[in-house]
């Protein structure tokens, strides 16, 4: 994958920073896309990932400049826990905007490249929620349970033309989006986990870029680095 270009979306963000280091020192260069300046790529835009306009135009300003993009990474992400029925409309489509917009939107603009070349990779980053569920976070496991459907579905339609579509699906990870007092943080939850520790940023990278560098038999597939909260 040397040389080639690879788009992180949320990259100014705990997870997305270093998935960014994680392929460039693979030799991929990284655009990232994020509302605020991403440090470290070597192409940032700024904008709304879940307006398809702004990401398509952004992916051709970024294929003029680092060439035609090899892997679509959509790790923008956003976090609230709010009780069931206090959820709001704005709340719950702001959830679904962010994640599953983001990752439609980005795909859709890569893959009629990626389809005319015959290869690519795309790679979604989810939640342990949207497996296990949580209290409390009824509209972003929703959100995370959507993309990973999203993924199975574009991995079964995509891949008669070389394109791999898969997921990771992170447990609680020692990010800025999780709070100092977040109860994850805790250490009787903690004592709770097979591995007695939050996941750090640099695990979830190295998924991701097993999946794009070296996962050539894997599309359709979710890896799950939880710290063993789900098993």
């Amino acid at each position: 994958m040397t040389g080639q270009a690879a788009i992180v979306t949320g990259a100014a963000g705990g997870m997305g920073s270093a998935i960014t280091r994680r392929l460039r020192s693979a030799g991929m260069q990284v655009a990232g896309l994020d509302r605020v300046p991403a440090q470290g790529c070597d192409l940032a835009e700024e904008l709304d990932v879940s307006s398809h306009e702004d990401v398509l135009h952004a992916v051709a300003r970024i294929e003029a400049q680092l060439g035609p993009v090899e892997a679509f990474v959509s790790a923008a992400g956003h976090y609230e826990s709010v009780s069931f029925t206090d959820v709001t409309d704005e709340q719950a489509g702001r959830m679904l905007r962010v994640h599953l917009g983001g990752f439609f939107a980005g795909s859709r603009a890569v893959l009629p490249g990626m389809l005319a070349r015959g290869h690519g990779t795309i790679v979604a980053i989810s939640s342990e929620l949207a497996i296990g569920g949580g209290a409390s976070d009824s509209h972003y496991a929703a959100a995370k349970g959507a993309v990973l459907g999203a993924v199975k579905s574009l991995a079964a339609e995509v891949a008669h033309a070389g394109v791999r579509v898969n997921a990771v699906a992170p447990g609680p990870t020692n990010t800025p989006m999780l709070s100092a007092d977040s109860p994850w943080r805790a250490k009787d939850y903690l004592e709770t986990l097979p591995a007695r520790a939050l996941a750090e940023p640099e695990d979830i990278a190295l998924c991701v870029e097993f999946l794009v560098r070296s996962g050539s038999f894997m599309t359709g597939e979710t890896l799950h680095p939880n710290s063993g909260a789900v098993i």
